[in-house]
């Protein structure tokens, strides 16, 4: 029987060999995804992994830490426009170094709007943030130097396209997404196991504590002002970070990318995903940032006989435009039957095919 004599041996990440084999075989199988799959099916994923940060750190502030966020696309916007002001006012920062000091300056801004969470919670913290994340964009679209409400072109990061276009036969296209995907795919293997070890540690259950009961939390000693405001810094980070590779990804910003329903989006991935758990983080960014990029008009138009059946029925009950609602009456009722069927979300599907698995076949 393994029993555990130390809380830190929580945080070895491959404690068995069980645990090595499968992430080697992750680490496998994301090494080689480029090279399987076509440049458009590839920059698809390099958007469903850029979401998987940002699930994450908000995560550890509403599942882990119990505090509401409505403004995390505030906090997108900072770190995208940091790394792009960054690299290109500064042209010696280097993309790397650009990201990481993006990711800071979004720690700083979540610092600050930790502190009204001293004082706010549930309705009334979730309305703050809100307006946070709604006034950013607001000041970034009155200011030049982050290009107005024109927007702002993103310097082209460039690393291994040109050997996949010599070596491995890619396209031009395939091969900067192929690029783009090994970039975004390390920081997105980094931060998660980032994020298992903060939970792991002193600082995440902490964390925990305060979620639980902060007034019990406090009792017993730990510091709630200071683990608060941690909380959404640390959570921050992750999202400006992700920010940047958004930027990096998309190629081109405004602050019109950054609106309200972007913050629901990432919110509605850690509730379906699985509230206070990195891979109900992971789980829940794939499926929402796949319904998000496949439920658009043109998509359900080209549903066989149904795309009519919606087109005839909104042209009848709707405006003209009406179609373009259906998505997100369709993308509204799938996460109402995944919450209302799983309360533990896609998380709790996975602890079935866990427990299935391990007493397989009896």
């Amino acid at each position: 029987m393994d029993i555990k004599r130390d809380y830190y041996e929580d945080i070895r990440l491959l404690g068995s060999g069980a645990k090595r084999f499968w992430f080697g075989v992750m680490m496998l199988a994301l090494a080689v995804t480029p090279f399987l799959l076509p440049g458009h099916v590839l920059s698809d994923v390099n958007f469903i992994a850029i979401n998987v940060i940002v699930a994450i750190g908000l995560n550890i502030l509403v599942g882990f830490t119990g505090q509401v966020s409505l403004g995390h696309a505030g906090f997108f916007a900072i770190g995208a426009y940091a790394t792009v002001l960054l690299m290109s006012a500064a042209q010696f920062v280097p993309f790397p170094l650009a990201l990481l000091a993006a990711g800071l300056i979004a720690a700083l801004f979540g610092f600050v709007l930790g502190l009204p969470s001293l004082k706010l919670e549930g309705p009334y913290l979730a309305i703050a943030t809100l307006g946070f994340g709604m006034a950013i964009t607001q000041i970034i679209g009155r200011f030049s130097v982050f290009g107005g409400r024109d927007g702002i072109q993103v310097p082209e990061v460039h690393y291994l396209d040109r050997l996949f276009v010599e070596y491995a036969g890619m396209t031009a296209s395939a091969a900067k997404a192929a690029d783009l995907y090994f970039i975004i795919i390390v920081f997105a293997v980094a931060m998660t196991i980032m994020a298992r070890n903060i939970i792991k540690t002193r600082v995440g259950r902490a964390f925990i504590a305060i979620r639980d009961d902060d007034i019990a939390a406090q009792s017993m000693g730990v510091h709630v002002t200071l683990y608060k405001t941690l909380s959404f810094a640390v959570s921050a980070f992750f999202t400006g970070v992700a920010g940047g590779l958004y930027a990096i990804w998309l190629g081109y910003i405004n602050p019109e990318s950054f609106g309200f329903i972007m913050s629901v989006l990432f919110l509605a991935m850690v509730v379906v995903g699985g509230v206070g758990s990195i891979m109900g983080s992971v789980l829940g960014a794939i499926v929402i940032s796949f319904l998000d990029l496949n439920l658009k008009q043109n998509t359900i138009v080209q549903i066989p006989v149904l795309g009519n059946v919606l087109v005839m029925f909104t042209d009848a009950v709707m405006d003209t435009n009406g179609i373009a609602y259906v998505s997100y009456i369709i993308f509204g009722l799938i996460m109402m039957l995944i919450v209302v069927f799983e309360p533990l979300g896609l998380f709790g599907f996975w602890i079935r095919i866990k427990k299935y698995w391990k007493t397989w076949p009896f």
